[in-house]
């Protein structure tokens, strides 16, 4: 059902949108668990679902290990409702092992979503979280942080984009 496994750059799931989630059943729930198992275990900040090859519009983030006072956050169908001011960070991807880039993203955002419980929550975030989370929702709609790098740094990374592709397809067979 659910993997414990971080599909890398050149899955075939990571570049599809991913679908809604109809309702919040025990299964979703359990697709949660074992997100936020995955993305403790792999040291990251965030994960999607995509990223451990499940369709569904679902992201976990936890900046706490940055951000003490910060907790776990369950996002599902998640949307962006406002954009504001921009920064520049470097990012990193655990389908994405060993490259990092800066990226321009937006320094503010609002997003609204559902909690575990169904109910529709909204969060302002500013900052790691607000990075966190359109890194995240850039995994929903089938985009990578390399996609958001300028061609010349694209160049530079593409050998080692092909050898992560290679090895996914190696071991599909």
């Amino acid at each position: 059902m659910t993997s414990s496994k971080i599909m890398k750059y050149g899955s075939k799931v990571l570049r599809e949108v991913a679908q809604p989630v109809e309702s919040i059943t025990d299964e979703i729930k359990q697709i949660v668990d074992n997100m936020l198992e995955v993305m403790y275990k792999s040291d990251g900040v965030g994960l999607a679902a995509p990223q451990i090859g499940i369709s569904k519009r679902i992201a976990v983030i936890d900046i706490s290990p940055h951000e003490p006072s910060a907790k776990a956050i369950v996002l599902i169908n998640p949307e962006i409702l406002e954009l504001e001011g921009q920064n520049e960070a470097e990012e990193g991807c655990l389908s994405v092992p060993d490259i990092r880039g800066i990226i321009k993203r937006s320094e503010r955002i609002v997003v609204k979503a559902l909690d575990l419980n169904g109910q529709e929550i909204r969060i302002e975030a500013d900052g790691l979280l607000a990075r966190a989370i359109q890194h995240e929702l850039d995994h929903l709609n089938g985009k990578f942080f390399v996609d958001h790098l300028g061609r010349l740094k694209q160049q530079l990374i593409r050998k080692q984009l092909r050898k992560i592709e290679s090895e996914v397809k190696e071991n599909r067979q």
